[in-house]
């Protein structure tokens, strides 16, 4: 099997339209930008206040950084704006998809990622806005956390957001999340759908237009 976090960001990126505004979380969902099909261009936002958004350069200017901290590029007409700005873009749902990271999300698709109790973090950052303020919400993550399930009945840590995820993307398949449930819509080749059941809390039903993960 090819890099598990590859397989994923490839597969979020087919969700994205030319034009989008999209916002990437940290970590994984910021490698979605190097797989974009051939003629797809979306403007990147950062919360701390960038839109236009483009990859490191060879030389990064460390005076300018996303939301985690690591140097970016900017592209030609990107803006620089404060953090309120940035924030009422957020709000007034300008951003047409926000993808991200998970901790736990659960069928109803309460989202919990920001907080594990009893350890540090610098601070909730950005999501909660995000997921309230997109107009889609993609949790891409690996499917499981050292074998157990990631994707549960009821989430266990404290919500992020409740009943805001619209897809969840895994190395595993792609599941979407509807009033009736958790339905999974495609599935990666290397699994079966035992296997998937097997690794997923939830109860998922299965599409009957269910096809393989590309």
């Amino acid at each position: 099997m090819a890099d598990v976090k590859e397989i994923i960001a490839a597969r979020v990126a087919k969700e994205l339209k030319d034009g989008d505004v999209v916002n990437l979380g940290i970590g994984l969902p910021t490698m979605v930008a190097d797989f974009l099909p051939p003629g797809v261009d979306i403007v990147l936002q950062s919360e701390n206040g960038i839109m236009g958004m483009g990859p490191a350069p060879a030389t990064p200017n460390v005076d300018i950084v996303n939301a985690g901290g690591a140097p970016i590029g900017i592209k030609t007409g990107a803006m620089f704006f404060d953090s309120a700005t940035s924030f009422g873009i957020i709000r007034g749902g300008h951003v047409d998809a926000t993808i991200l990271g998970a901790l736990e999300v659960d069928e109803k698709g309460n989202l919990a990622n920001w907080i594990v109790p009893g350890k540090m973090v610098p601070g909730m950052g950005g999501a909660m806005d995000l997921v309230v303020g997109a107009k889609k919400v993609i949790v891409a993550m690996t499917h499981t956390q050292k074998g157990k399930p990631k994707i549960l009945k009821a989430c266990t840590l404290p919500f992020t957001a409740v009943g805001v995820v619209n897809l969840i993307i895994t190395e595993m398949g792609v599941i979407e999340v509807t009033s009736g449930g958790l339905v999974l819509t495609e599935l990666h080749p290397d699994f079966t759908r035992e296997q998937i059941q097997e690794a997923t809390e939830a109860k998922l039903t299965i599409s009957p237009s269910l096809k393989p993960m590309q």
